[in-house]
């Protein structure tokens, strides 16, 4: 996939272009649901339905088109209209910030954006409320989110805490997620995980999809299937008895794709709820001990590189400092 330069108008426009031979032959829908991140696959079937997507400059309403070497494909997302959020002020610890970005370091148990059952109280509540101005009528955060999602390009879990760059300008947005697209911009963390993997670095490179009969889990699927490529690089830090200490980096960013890459491995991450239930570590936690540690992405305006570290959390250094003094 090449993308090309952003089309101007009402609308927020994206082109695209087939450059990949092993691209081609894949579904409409599928594809684009590999390169625009910040959209759902639903969202994006959604647009080809009401013939926002162009194939060579042609209207396409088929999602179940195969693309062909050197289709080009440009997607129309309608601007977003108002926000019918309310702003709270929700505490944030900021490691970065200035009139086009910011990086926060999000907390377990902050869920990112609203969805079913989380309609407050979430991570775009606080930023509406950090990024209003003074009069209250407006909010500095990127609208290529959409109204739900205003400013955010990638997301973490609800119990995964960490560092996450937010966009407050729709240019910053477009330039951030087309690195994490590119894969220029770093993502790494830190996790804990039951048991001792033999070799002390590797890579996982297996295809994350929907678990058949339970929506809420993610599995190992197949492409053919709907599975979406995932690549994860991996390095024990420390071993701590049955338990390591492990440094993850990123290739790709699908749901879960850290906790299901190291439950496929057969070492989930330790008090995960979904992928390693009946295990015990014998300390109370409140979700999974996973946290993205260091982010590096390119300044949209400036080009200069921005990287910070996100300090671990009271909980992730509580279960670390118990099983040293265990292995001692």
């Amino acid at each position: 996939m090449s993308p090309l330069q952003p089309s101007q108008g009402a609308n927020i426009s994206q082109d695209y272009q087939v450059t990949d031979p092993l691209e081609v032959g894949q579904r409409l829908d599928r594809w684009l649901a590999t390169q625009m991140t910040d959209l759902s696959r639903s969202q994006i079937q959604k647009l080809i339905e009401q013939g926002q997507v162009c194939v060579n400059q042609q209207s396409c309403t088929a999602k179940k088109y195969e693309i062909q070497p050197g289709d080009r494909v440009t997607v129309a997302v309608p601007p977003p209209t108002s926000l019918n959020l309310e702003p709270e002020r929700i505490p944030l610890d900021i490691l970065y910030e200035d009139e086009h970005l910011l990086i926060v370091n999000k907390p377990a148990g902050l869920v990112v954006h609203p969805a079913p059952g989380h309609a407050t109280g979430t991570l775009v509540h606080a930023l509406l409320a950090h990024c209003q101005s003074e009069d209250g009528l407006e909010t500095s955060l990127s609208g290529i989110g959409g109204v739900q999602r205003p400013g955010i390009v990638h997301r973490l879990d609800k119990d995964t805490s960490g560092a996450l760059v937010i966009a407050k300008t729709d240019r910053a947005h477009q330039h951030l997620q087309s690195q994490i697209q590119a894969k220029t911009a770093q993502r790494e963390y830190l996790g804990i995980v039951y048991g001792k993997p033999r070799s002390e670095t590797g890579s996982i490179d297996k295809p994350i999809g929907r678990q058949m009969g339970d929506r809420k889990k993610m599995a190992i699927v197949p492409e053919e299937k709907g599975g979406r490529a995932a690549i994860t690089h991996w390095e024990i830090k420390q071993r701590l008895g049955n338990f390591t200490l492990m440094y993850f980096r990123l290739e790709t960013g699908r749901t879960h794709q850290i906790r299901v890459h190291c439950a496929d491995m057969g070492f989930p991450i330790v008090g995960d709820p979904l992928y390693s239930r009946g295990k015990e570590i014998g300390v109370n936690l409140t979700g999974q001990v996973l946290h993205a540690w260091r982010l590096k992405v390119q300044h949209p305006i400036t080009d200069e590189w921005i990287q910070v570290e996100a300090p671990l959390p009271q909980e992730f250094l509580k279960v670390l400092r118990s099983l040293e003094q265990r292995t001692v």
